[in-house]
């Protein structure tokens, strides 16, 4: 059940840090262009640092989670395991003899009296 909440958890995180990156401001414009407005002078540097810090924190919480994630999984699903100890090891088939002609003898002649 941990498990399940984790990854709800993941998914929630990815989704917000897809949004942070898509509204940051690269070097031809982007989205917060579009959402602030090209006449902001004071605010724009805040807001820079805002979406940075938040990168960094989403993706190092989004690194926490998956590694909490790994430790708490438990692998009770059965057949996760690559070899299974309880199976003997496959041999491998015996090479089969090579198969020689038989010899053939000539058959009698029915033909003859």
């Amino acid at each position: 059940m941990s498990f399940t909440i984790f990854l709800a958890l993941i998914i929630i995180v990815c989704f917000l840090l897809i949004l942070t990156i898509m509204v940051q401001n690269p070097k031809s414009g982007g989205l917060s262009s579009s959402f602030g407005g090209g006449g902001q002078m004071g605010g724009v540097q805040k807001t820079t640092d805002f979406l940075e810090k938040t990168t960094w924190v989403l993706g190092g919480a989004l690194i926490v989670l998956i590694l909490l994630s790994t430790l708490s999984f438990n692998g009770s699903t059965g057949g996760s395991k690559l070899v299974d100890e309880n199976v003997a090891p496959a041999t491998a088939p015996a090479p089969a003899a090579k198969a020689t002609p038989a010899a053939t003898t000539p058959a009698a002649d029915s033909t003859k009296k």
